[in-house]
């Protein structure tokens, strides 16, 4: 997961067994589903009792935000749902969106270029991932979309 050394560092704190999975949601490509995406994955999070601090959980939820923004903005042409996984498993909490289109956000690549003005919110979501001690990036699909993801490890206990 993470580019910088092939894994994330152990987590310092780590859900209770049982309340670790992965969740599948789909959401229209439209500007409303990105508020309602962000409030189910926030009470999927809190009822799982994941170790996140508010400014983490906030973090997230920023990073979710911008990604789904991202595909009802850029893909919704060529997509007609965009699917949001949600990741709790011992490391912490992995966030990807999946939609149709196939161009690959250079802001997530290692050095993007800088005369770019688009893709500030990537930067941002790079930021706040590699800041918490997580990573970022994106990978195609075999439909030929592609699949933006960020990874949040836990707070530590």
């Amino acid at each position: 997961m993470n580019s910088r050394s092939g894994a994330l560092p152990p987590p310092v704190a780590s859900l209770a067994p049982g309340r670790t999975g992965a969740w599948r949601f789909t959401v229209a490509p439209l500007d409303v589903s990105v508020p309602r995406i962000r409030h189910v994955v926030r009470d999927l999070v809190r009822r799982q009792r994941a170790p996140l601090s508010g400014d983490r959980l906030q973090g997230a939820l920023l990073i979710l935000s911008e990604l789904v923004t991202n595909a009802v903005r850029h893909a919704a042409l060529l997509t007609s749902e965009i699917g949001v996984e949600v990741v709790l498993d011992a490391h912490g909490l992995r966030l990807s969106v999946e939609d149709g289109h196939p161009y690959r956000p250079r802001a997530l690549e290692a050095n993007p270029e800088r005369q770019h003005t688009s893709g500030r919110g990537l930067l941002l979501v790079k930021a706040i991932a590699l800041e918490t001690g997580g990573d970022c990036g994106v990978e195609p699909t075999a439909a030929g979309g592609k699949v933006v993801w960020a990874a949040l490890p836990f707070d530590a206990g």
